[in-house]
């Protein structure tokens, strides 16, 4: 039986959390990911106190290309059965300015993040989510503008990651790789990273995790597909 293990980045916290936690709970060996070891260690406990398989946790920092080499490495070396990789982790930008008063160096650093960060590492571990006919999914928005929320330094950096996503899942089809790529909108979340809003409308992250896992599990093929699991409506 092919060997389940899944490395979730941004997996301490938030949505990363969930969907790391109900991977476990399906039965995922989980890899977080983390940038801060305490945090990393806390989540480890919380999930294996659930009874999950954790396997470990590796140090990614998504604006250091050294640190992201080491990550790679360190994941080919323990856990060459990698055959899921959740590009979870990301910064919001500052979502409290229109795009006049955005700042230069908030366009830069969201995207080096979001983008930037998320390519480096799929495309380091490439090789080996080939050899084990692995899986990418980003967890992303819209690229499409919201008349709702659209934060510009954020929706950027999520729509080139978007991109992203189109181009490799066509090249993986052209060249008949074994590779597997797709894109997934959790929709309106309570999460850190919006200063925890709740908002009608709005989902927890147990919702989440539990309906990512779900997804991820389904034993279909989403090559391509951007997948809204609840999409940003009006609320009247």
């Amino acid at each position: 039986m092919k060997e389940k293990t899944v490395l979730v980045t941004g997996a301490n916290k938030g949505i990363g959390f969930g969907i790391a936690k109900h991977l476990g709970l399906s039965g995922w060996k989980v890899v977080i990911g983390a940038r801060d070891e305490q945090r990393a260690e806390k989540a480890i406990s919380e999930m294996e106190a659930l009874g999950i398989d954790v396997a470990g946790w590796v140090h990614i920092e998504l604006t250091d290309s050294e640190s992201l080499e080491k990550a790679a490495q360190v994941v080919n070396e323990k856990y060459s059965g990698l055959s899921l990789l959740v590009n979870n982790a990301g910064i919001p930008g500052d979502m409290s300015v229109d795009s006049l008063h955005t700042e230069l160096s908030d366009i830069r650093e969201t995207i080096d993040v979001n983008f930037i960060g998320t390519f480096a590492l799929t495309k380091l571990l490439m090789p080996l989510l080939e050899k084990n006919s692995g899986r990418i999914v980003n967890v992303t928005v819209p690229s499409e503008i919201s008349p709702y929320w659209h934060p510009l330094a954020y929706v950027a950096s999520k729509a080139a990651q978007n991109a992203m996503m189109g181009v490799m899942a066509m090249e993986f089809q052209q060249k008949g790789a074994s590779l597997e790529i797709f894109s997934v909108h959790p929709g309106p979340t309570t999460t850190d990273l919006n200063g925890n809003m709740s908002l009608p409308g709005f989902h927890d992250i147990e919702t989440v995790g539990q309906k990512m896992a779900e997804l991820i599990n389904d034993g279909l093929n989403h090559q391509g597909e951007f997948i809204e699991l609840y999409p940003i409506v009006k609320e009247d």
